[in-house]
């Protein structure tokens, strides 16, 4: 049988951090508050913010939902929603990892100096994650699920050149960064597993979806804007590419450790499933080495 929203369990009692205010993050939020669950849609933009808990108040009258604002570009930001968090609640029973940047044609850079991709997509969530963990550690069957890519198949962790300061391509980058988020959350399930946080870390990806990622990279506008609406039109719906992160963070059955993607052809679309981890993603030495490279960079050290 596929798995769809129908299956998710109640959420309610439950509390959901999920970064991002629209494609797959806006979904992922949207069943959630169907579902049950108190969730916090986190952004950068309070106009986005405000629509997004709009959509998730009309899909589920008298959900709790609400904004808070961050920007993944800014540690200092980063920092300061994870401290309000704690002020505000006791416990957090999931952090969906979702939101990011994809390709821009030019090297740009975060506020704190980092290659914007890298910044935002990875380095930023693992501050978060990292910050939000006595919150998670408190957490009823807590769950941390971070989105890689069906990019990360041709990613490589750059070690000598993480910030792409001699040579930027922005796929190359991309793909990087999102391998770098699926070595993240394998890495921090061995670390919960061996140091008993009891906090399950999983990984989704959606496939090929339309999302604001897709229309804001390169290609979408310009001589071949025609291809790429027609590429767009051969893509899953966001709600569908949602599913695997819906069932990362919720479905019973889903193992800490795991992989989720769409099902059928080569992992594009269709319902959730376990995912193939390209061989890169599950080297525990580099995994490690990311992590103590990472601990360096944001500054932010776990347990």
């Amino acid at each position: 049988m596929s798995w769809t929203t129908s299956h998710i369990p109640s959420q309610l009692g439950r509390t959901a951090v999920v970064t991002g205010t629209g494609g797959i993050g806006l979904e992922v939020a949207v069943a959630l508050a169907r579902a049950g669950a108190e969730v916090i849609i986190a952004g950068r933009n309070p106009a986005k913010g405000a629509a997004a808990v709009a959509r998730a108040r009309s899909a589920a009258p008298g959900a709790k939902a609400r904004f808070e604002a961050i920007d993944l570009a800014n540690l200092a930001s980063v920092a300061a929603f994870a401290a309000r968090l704690r002020d505000q609640l006791e416990r957090l029973d999931l952090l969906v990892n979702n939101a990011g940047v994809m390709r821009p044609p030019k090297r740009l850079i975060t506020d704190d100096g980092f290659e914007l991709q890298l910044g935002v997509n990875y380095l930023s969530h693992f501050a978060l994650t990292g910050q939000l963990m006595p919150l998670l550690l408190a957490g009823r069957e807590p769950r941390v699920v971070t989105l890689s890519s069906v990019a990360a198949r041709g990613g490589a962790i750059a070690f000598d050149d993480l910030n792409a300061t001699r040579t930027y391509d922005s796929m190359r980058v991309y793909a990087q960064s999102k391998l770098a988020c699926l070595m993240f959350a394998l890495e921090l399930q061995r670390r919960s597993a061996t140091a008993r946080w009891n906090v399950q870390s999983l990984a989704a990806h959606p496939g090929l979806s339309r999302t604001d990622l897709l229309a804001n990279a390169p290609g979408a506008g310009g001589q071949i804007a025609p291809l790429h609406r027609l590429l767009r039109r051969l893509m899953q719906s966001a709600a569908q590419g949602a599913l695997p992160t819906l069932y990362a963070a919720t479905a019973p059955q889903a193992q800490g450790g795991g992989y989720y993607g769409p099902h059928a052809l080569a992992e594009t679309r269709g319902h959730p499933a376990p995912a193939a981890a390209p061989r890169a993603a599950t080297d525990a030495e580099a995994a490690a080495r990311l992590w103590r490279i990472s601990e360096d960079l944001t500054g932010v050290r776990f347990g």
